[in-house]
């Protein structure tokens, strides 16, 4: 029996279409679809290319390299076609029904391995901790200006993701407003006094049935109403609002959970695009307490279709407890260490 599920982090309803769900491997979009197609041989991403980006912000470096030149493990620039620049003051505009501001604020691509072909889940956690520190950095410094009220660090894997460029790649943008889907979140700490991200992993806890994994400072769950089929979260159980809040411990430990989810998904749902967005809490506003950041990852397996555009409503084919098993599975059939 399909059901409507209320997705109360988003204040919105998601129909779970269980009765006819698709397997892996059933989906309209298959893995010759989602790259890009892009020459790795004129990537300007790849390690020798640093003069083709712009100038470089930060980086994890060898030592002894020097900035905008080879040596590096991950580094940053600002984004060459960027939606937001950081000149000025936030000025509005108003003419009847029509409202508008000026496009303060910065965006910046964050390259994450020197090597072309190197998917995240390829890398050694290690890697992956300097790129989860590195973005740490980035979320403190942006943080420091007033005019910044929100700060997204999402990724874009393959075509059908969004992605333009082959060569593994994150991106953040900073905001000078704060967005309506945080909205949910704060009204239920105004109505509770209670974090929903809390309160969803210890409902989630004594389920059990959409746990994917757990480690010692996170839970991998499949939402209850989840969007997307293969959707997943990645939770630190410690309440912490703003992504600079996670430890060097935390750091390592979401390293490897994220490796191994990754790598299941990629296995078990053939090599999909995906999408990576860190939910946080928003910066400068005086409005952060009962926020939660989490780490929301997201298979790009089918096209949004008119139903969804119409009502907002997501269609889902995959009940995400059938998700869980399947995805846990994959982690288990992986034996990646610590989980």
């Amino acid at each position: 029996m399909p059901e409507l599920r209320k997705d109360m982090v988003r204040d919105n309803w998601v129909v779970i279409v269980a009765d006819n769900a698709l397997k892996p491997g059933q989906f309209p979009i298959n893995r010759n679809q989602v790259s890009s197609h892009f020459d790795g041989s004129d990537c300007p991403f790849c390690e020798g290319h640093e003069a083709r980006t712009t100038q470089e912000i930060a980086a994890v470096r060898l030592q002894g390299s020097l900035p905008d030149a080879p040596g590096w493990l991950v580094r940053t620039v600002p984004n060459k076609f960027a939606a937001f620049n950081l000149e000025g003051e936030l000025h509005r505009s108003h003419t009847g029904l029509f409202e508008c501001f000026n496009g303060l604020g910065h965006h910046e691509v964050v390259v994450e391995t020197p090597w072309h072909y190197q998917e995240i889940h390829q890398r050694s956690p290690e890697h992956i901790g300097h790129l989860y520190r590195l973005l740490r950095q980035r979320y403190q410094d942006l943080k420091q200006d007033s005019r910044i009220k929100y700060i997204q660090i999402y990724k874009n894997r393959g075509l059908f993701a969004g992605a333009s460029q082959q060569h593994s790649h994150s991106q953040i943008l900073a905001y000078p407003m704060v967005p309506e889907q945080s909205a949910p979140i704060r009204r239920y700490y105004q109505k509770h006094r209670r974090c929903l991200i809390c309160d969803t992993i210890e409902a989630e806890k004594a389920k059990k049935v959409r746990i994917v994994a757990e480690t010692d400072y996170f839970l991998l769950l499949c939402p209850y109403a989840s969007r997307f089929s293969y959707e997943a979260w990645i939770i630190p159980k410690t309440h912490t609002e703003h992504y600079d809040g996670i430890s060097d411990l935390e750091i390592e430990d979401l390293a490897v959970i994220s490796k191994a989810y990754v790598g299941a998904m990629m296995n078990a749902l053939d090599q999909p695009a995906y999408n990576i967005s860190i939910n946080t809490a928003p910066v400068n506003n005086g409005e952060e307490r009962g926020y939660h950041w989490f780490m929301e990852i997201t298979p790009r397996l089918m096209v949004m279709n008119a139903v969804e555009i119409g009502t907002g409503f997501y269609m889902n084919p995959v009940a995400p407890e059938r998700a869980a098993q399947i995805l846990g599975q994959a982690i288990r059939d992986g034996r990646e260490v610590g989980i």
